[in-house]
């Protein structure tokens, strides 16, 4: 039997993608920033982002092929090294400010998992706010993983593979308990149907900031670059790659749209979610426990109960979420930082940078990488004014930095087609001249959802604070993956002498 044959069909195709893809947190978000209206952004990000990008990955994945495959490759062979450097490094940046922002994050379903609620807002002490303890918490958490990482994590990768199952079940709980509400409230929405465009949320009233929701709907189709390795595991891919991107965008697309109206069934935005203790970083939380209590309620069970009720839904999201992010934590605490050094010319780094320890670690680089994220938390956190606007710039900064890298691999993708020497057993654009209006478009979108925003606070008269962080990361991590390619290409042009 040939490899083709032996391959992926179209559902398990589709259902892989599905599993890469989808977060669940992203539909309370969604939620939380635009209401129903977030429903369009979201179809049109899976038409206009998620579809052509994913074929690109796939032609990538099934031209250039090896062991070192990866972005460094596809851009190293479509434009060149130095462009594939400093592609590659913002990628890698990426996952920093993901570590960033997500150890911060972290200490939410911690507290929820065992109060039912959100408690990091009323730890200040020492003289310090809750925000700087917050910012502490996370540099524990930092120092700690990267120490645990170091000696090898796959019995951990194991345990919080848990947490992963947990929060794939909060999808059904989702429906099966928004469909009960619905009954019991006699197909009363608790969020009204009216006016579906406009946002709940005062802070997107105007078109600058309905734009800038855009990078939320792109990033919630993140992870794509994965795909590319998956072609040569599928079986016939000329047909079923195709198929299963359209078939996965579709149920992805379905399941992002219904799950943005159920959360309509339980939580009216205004006595729910207008609160100064919600934020990006417990939103699904405080959304779970009312789902809960919605629940008791519907049931005609005592405020008491209904209570209980909701605390333990929360208390049940947070041991999974805690479970999945840790679990996520250890891999990319080495993954990202391991692909870059090992798929990158060793002569780039600093001789330790590339030693590995007896576990195959790279821990001297591990350790740097760990100060690096540390620095950052403590400046963001000691920065900032309220853990609202911790927590929405953590999330900014994350959405901007996971984002940007795409627009590497899309710029590079007309190159990589024009090159002639290339076996290409899958191709999705044949035509140059679609591939190039195609790129553009997408190139464009991810542009422009980015600029926006980065410059909704400045263009709305919010100051500058916010944008200057989102703009630092990007910034910060290209200069920086520019003095390291010079500093490589200066010793090799001296060596060549």
């Amino acid at each position: 039997m040939s490899k083709a044959e032996k391959g992926m069909g179209l559902s398990a195709l589709a259902m892989m993608i599905f599993t890469t893809v989808f977060g669940f947190a992203n539909g309370p978000v969604a939620f939380y920033l635009m209401g129903y209206g977030s429903i369009v952004f979201y179809v049109i990000a899976a038409i206009l982002f998620f579809i052509p990008f994913a074929l690109m990955m796939a032609e990538y994945g099934s031209a250039i092929k090896g062991e070192n495959s990866g972005m460094y490759k596809w851009l190293e062979v479509s434009v060149g090294p130095r462009f594939a450097f400093i592609g590659t490094f913002m990628w890698f940046a990426s996952y920093i400010i993901w570590m960033v922002s997500t150890a911060s994050k972290v200490w939410i379903p911690f507290t929820t998992a065992f109060a039912g609620s959100d408690q990091t807002q009323k730890l200040g002490m020492f003289g310090l706010n809750s925000t700087q303890m917050v910012g502490l918490l996370a540099c524990l958490w930092m120092v700690l993983v990267t120490f645990v990482s170091i000696k090898g994590v796959k019995g951990i990768i194991k345990i919080t593979s848990l947490g992963g199952l947990a929060v794939t079940s909060l999808n059904v709980i989702l429906v099966l308990v928004s469909g009960v509400i619905l009954v019991a409230n006699g197909g009363k929405l608790a969020q009204p149907l009216n006016h579906v465009m406009e946002s709940p949320n005062p802070a997107y009233q105007t078109p600058i900031s309905l734009l800038s929701f855009a990078v939320f709907a792109i990033f919630a189709y993140g992870g794509l670059e994965a795909i590319g390795g998956m072609v040569d595991k599928t079986k016939n891919p000329e047909k079923t790659f195709p198929r299963g991107i359209m078939l996965s965008a579709l149920i992805i697309s379905v399941g992002y749209a219904l799950g943005i109206f159920l959360w309509g069934v339980s939580t009216n935005w205004d006595s729910v979610l207008s609160g100064d203790s919600t934020n990006l970083g417990n939103i699904s939380y405080v959304m779970m426990n009312n789902l809960g209590y919605e629940l008791g309620r519907g049931l005609g069970l005592s405020t008491a109960t209904a209570l209980t009720i909701g605390n333990w839904f929360a208390r049940y999201t947070g041991i999974g979420m805690f479970l999945a992010y840790s679990g996520a934590f250890f891999a990319l605490t080495y993954s990202p930082l391991k692909t870059l050094i090992m798929g990158t010319p060793k002569k780039l780094w600093p001789k330790k940078f590339t030693e590995l320890n007896k576990n195959g670690m790279p821990s001297y680089a591990m350790w740097a990488q760990c100060l690096l994220v540390v620095g950052i938390i403590l400046l963001a956190s000691f920065g900032t004014p309220n853990p609202s606007a911790f927590y929405r710039i953590l999330t900014l900064m994350a959405n901007v930095s996971m984002t940007l890298p795409y627009l590497f691999l899309i710029y590079a993708f007309p190159k990589f087609k024009q090159k002639n020497d290339l076996e290409r057993p899958f191709e999705a654009f044949k035509n140059y001249k679609w591939t190039v209006i195609i790129s553009v478009v997408v190139f464009v979108l991810v542009l422009g959802a980015n600029a926006f925003t980065i410059f909704q606070p400045m263009l709305e008269g919010m100051g500058a604070h916010d944008t200057i962080w989102m703009i630092a990361g990007p910034v910060g991590f290209t200069v920086l993956g520019i003095i390291l390619y010079q500093n490589y290409a200066r010793r090799s042009d001296k060596s060549e002498k």
